[in-house]
């Protein structure tokens, strides 16, 4: 992939986030700070790191999908607000261990899963009136 501008500006903008963020908010903000980069080239670009393993892809309801560099190698979830995107890393080996225990029942190897917790952080959650 060629390394233009427009795909260095993205990549800082990703190195410098810790939370989910779709492909539209990150063309707002890499607008905000003056890049010309088409939403287009934002979406190839995302799409090509996410398929080349680079970024963590989390999809909201509505099926809108979010991107993030991950800062741990290894196995751990993600538990991400349906309304902000605020996310926390998990590591809890449980639910490897059960995909283990899960495949090796069935005869399988080489287990893999794709595990997605969401909720409302602190500050989303919506107090009921009374």
């Amino acid at each position: 992939m060629r390394r233009t501008p427009q795909r260095i500006a993205l990549a800082a903008v990703l190195e410098q986030t810790s939370q989910f963020r779709s492909a539209q908010q990150l063309h707002a903000h890499l607008l905000d700070e003056g890049s010309d980069v088409s939403l287009a080239t934002v979406y190839r670009y995302l799409n090509a790191l996410a398929a080349a393993g680079s970024l963590e892809t989390h999809s909201v309801p509505g099926g809108e999908t979010r991107y993030r560099q991950c800062r741990r190698s290894g196995f751990h979830h993600h538990l991400v607000c349906r309304e902000c995107g605020e996310t926390t890393e998990v590591t809890d080996a449980t639910v490897e261990q059960w995909a283990q225990r899960t495949g090796n029942r069935h005869h399988f190897t080489e287990i893999t899963y794709a595990l997605e917790l969401s909720g409302l952080c602190t500050g989303c959650q919506h107090v009921p009136a009374g």
